[in-house]
C-alpha cells in the first residue's frame, strides 16, 4: 500500500511539474482571457471596434490557436492598463528573423490598431516558418481610452498624446535635437519632449526592444499614404538606406493599385524633422531596421463637409477596410518575403 501511495505522488508531482499551466506562455493566456472577460462591451464607433470588441476577437484567436499566438504584457501606461502584445510563430520551428510591428501611439489614431489586429489575425492563420512577428496592436491604452469617453459623449477633441498629453512620437532618445535652421521658423515641428524615454509606453516599448533585437520593426500610424524610413530627425542618409528601400518597395509593391510611396521621413519635405521619433531610436539604438506607415490618406472628404468638423475623421476614413487591407499587405508581404530569404542583410 505504501509503494503504491509513494508512486500516485510522484507521478501526480510529475505531471503537476510539467503541467501546460506552469508554462509561461500559458499563465499569459489564461490572464489575458480574465482580462478580457472584465472589459465593459462598447458599441462599434463609425465603422471601427472599440478596445473590448477588437480584444474579444484577438482571444478567439488565441484560444483556437494554442502555441502559435501568444499573449503577454510588455509594460502599463500612466493610468495602469495592460500594454498586451502577442507573439506569433509557428511551433517547434527555428526562428530566423524577428518582426515588431505596433500602433496606436497616437490616441485618434484607430486605424492603425484595426490594421494591427487585422495583421494579427492574418499571420496567425497563415503562419510563415522562420519568422517569429510580434503585433502590439495599442501602445497608448490611456489616450484611446480619452477618445473613445469622448466619442460615447459626442465630443469634438483632438487627442494625440498619453494620459499626460505627452506625444509618444517624440519621446525617445535617438535624434532628439533639433539641427536644422527651419526650427526658428516653424518649432512646432522641431519638438521633443524634455527627457528621453520620459513615459511609461516608450519605456515598454524600448525594454522590449531591448530585450528581443528585432531584425525588423513596422509602427503604424495615420495619415498620409506612404512607407517612411530613418532618419526622421535629420537629413542625411541611414548607413543601410539601400536595404530600408529595397524592404520599403517589396511592401509597397505588396500593395498592388495605388500603392504608397517610399520615402526617408525626414524628406517628406525639405523643411520636416520629426525628433525623438521610435524608427530612429529603433534603428539608432538596436540595430533594428524600422518603418514607420502611415495608413490611408486621410478621412477628409470633401462630398462629406462633416469631416472637416470631427478630428476622430481626419484620421480614420468612413470606409476603412480597404486602407486596412493596404497595411497588412504590405506587412505580409514583408514577412513572407523575410521568411523566403530567411533573414535580412545590413549595410553592404
Amino acid at each position: 500500500m505504501m509503494s503504491l501511495l509513494i508512486g500516485l505522488v510522484l507521478v501526480c508531482g510529475e505531471a503537476f511539474a510539467f503541467s501546460p499551466l506552469q508554462d509561461q506562455d500559458a499563465l499569459n493566456a489564461r490572464r489575458y482571457y480574465r482580462w478580457v472577460d472584465g472589459l465593459e462591451h462598447r458599441e462599434p464607433v463609425g465603422g471601427y471596434r472599440t478596445v473590448d470588441g477588437f480584444h474579444r476577437e484577438i482571444k478567439a484567436l488565441v484560444v483556437g490557436r494554442p502555441g502559435v499566438l501568444r499573449p503577454f504584457v510588455l509594460g502599463h501606461s500612466v493610468q495602469r492598463r495592460p500594454i498586451w502584445g502577442f507573439r506569433i510563430s509557428a511551433p517547434g520551428t527555428e526562428i530566423h528573423t524577428k518582426v515588431l510591428v505596433f500602433a496606436g501611439i497616437h490616441a485618434l489614431e484607430w486605424i492603425s490598431t484595426e490594421a494591427a489586429t487585422a495583421l494579427l489575425m492574418d499571420i496567425a492563420t497563415l503562419t510563415p516558418r522562420g519568422v517569429e512577428v510580434t503585433v502590439v496592436p495599442l501602445l497608448n491604452p490611456d489616450g484611446r481610452e480619452k477618445v473613445e469617453q469622448d466619442q460615447m459623449a459626442g465630443r469634438r477633441r483632438y487627442r494625440r498624446g498619453n494620459a499626460r498629453n505627452v506625444d509618444l512620437n517624440r519621446d525617445f532618445a535617438v535624434n532628439r535635437k533639433a539641427k536644422a535652421i527651419w526650427r526658428f521658423l516653424l518649432p512646432a515641428y522641431y519638438r521633443s519632449t524634455k527627457a528621453a524615454l520620459s513615459q511609461p509606453e516608450s519605456q515598454a516599448l524600448d525594454r522590449l526592444a531591448a530585450k528581443e533585437r528585432f531584425d525588423v520593426a513596422v509602427s503604424l500610424h495615420a495619415f498620409g499614404g506612404f512607407v517612411y524610413t530613418p532618419w526622421a530627425g535629420i537629413w542625411s542618409r541611414p548607413d543601410d538606406w539601400k536595404t530600408f528601400h529595397a524592404l520599403g518597395t517589396t511592401m509597397s509593391q505588396a500593395q498592388g493599385a495605388h500603392a504608397y510611396k517610399v520615402r526617408q521621413l525626414s524628406r517628406w519635405g525639405f523643411f520636416f524633422r520629426a525628433h525623438g521619433a521610435e524608427i530612429d531610436h529603433l534603428y539608432g539604438e538596436y540595430g533594428t531596421l524600422s518603418f514607420l506607415i502611415e495608413l490611408s490618406r486621410s478621412g477628409l472628404s470633401p462630398w462629406r463637409p462633416s469631416t472637416f468638423k470631427n478630428p476622430f475623421d481626419w484620421y480614420n476614413p468612413v470606409r476603412p477596410a480597404r486602407h486596412i487591407d493596404k497595411g497588412v499587405s504590405a506587412v505580409r508581404g514583408l514577412v513572407h518575403t523575410l521568411a523566403a530569404q530567411e533573414g535580412v542583410s545590413g549595410s553592404d
